[in-house]
């Protein structure tokens, strides 16, 4: 782990123990430690892709129905800067509509493009009226960072109660404390691994991606297996968006494990959070 993100814990450790905190439950929580990418057009990190177009697809991938948010040059992140099984080269294309149905996980789309396939350009703008929500241009420039949890409960089985992190205690504690700890803007960021979050967040998002998922499969709509252990499954990004109309919108795109490993992209799950 590079110097900014052991910086950062070093400073929550502090800020924790300071507040009461003990030691050992602060320690305890930085276990759950993993490493992310947070990326934003504005700062002087590397550029490692852009927001928004132009959308370049392969000619025999289908159009997405949703718009083009992003799209990640995959060779120019660095060495472990997440724990994801990500390809080591290619593109990674984000694809989102906050406003699109979120019953079955179908927000939006990823696609990975590889390096050195043909593309043809295609419209950016599928369901979205740009003159309405004009979504983010420009490059992404990237900090390499760390995340732990914003969420501190978890829902028990049967999905009727909740239950503090087991073995955590004070995670609430923690969870706020650690919010304030962010050293890069929140809103119009775009975060590769890491944990999830987003305006009011409570248990970890990715456990309605799980649900929507499950859903799905239950509709017939995709095909399984979809585990229902949110353990089997990672956060492949977050966009909090910074768009007039959308204020306090985020987006959360989800895949189990072995799926992202074995580059099944079209497994990827989206939800958003928004609160109008």
């Amino acid at each position: 782990m590079t110097s900014e993100p052991l910086d950062r814990l070093t400073s929550f450790r502090a800020e924790a123990i300071e507040r009461g905190v003990p030691a050992e439950d602060v320690d305890r929580w930085i276990t759950l430690a993993r490493p992310c990418a947070t990326m934003t057009v504005e700062g002087d990190g590397p550029v490692v892709g852009r927001f928004g177009g132009p959308l370049l697809l392969p000619a025999d991938v289908p159009d997405q129905p949703h718009p083009l948010v992003a799209s990640v040059d995959l060779a120019a992140l660095p060495a472990d800067v997440t724990d994801l099984p990500l390809p080591a080269d290619g593109h990674l294309l984000l694809f989102a509509l906050p406003e699109a149905d979120n019953w079955y996980g179908d927000v939006g789309s990823a696609v990975h493009v590889p390096a050195g396939t043909a593309v043809v350009e295609r419209d950016g703008n599928a369901g979205n009226d740009p003159e309405e929500y004009q979504y983010p241009q420009g490059p992404l420039r990237l900090t390499v960072d760390v995340s732990l949890p914003y969420h501190h409960a978890v829902t028990l089985p049967g999905g009727s109660n909740t239950e503090t992190l087991p073995g955590h205690p004070r995670a609430e504690e923690l969870a706020e404390i650690w919010d304030g700890t962010a050293t890069v803007e929140f809103w119009g960021s775009l975060q590769l691994g890491g944990y999830s979050t987003e305006e009011a967040v409570y248990t970890d998002p990715v456990e309605d991606v799980v649900s929507n998922a499950l859903r799905a499969l239950e509709a017939g709509k995709v095909d399984g297996p979809v585990s229902s252990d949110v353990a089997d499954w990672v956060l492949l990004a977050d966009w909090h968006t910074d768009i007039e109309g959308w204020e306090g919108a985020s987006v959360h795109w989800a895949v189990q494990r072995d799926d992202l490993a074995a580059r099944r992209f079209d497994r990827v799950f989206v939800t958003r959070y928004w609160n109008p």
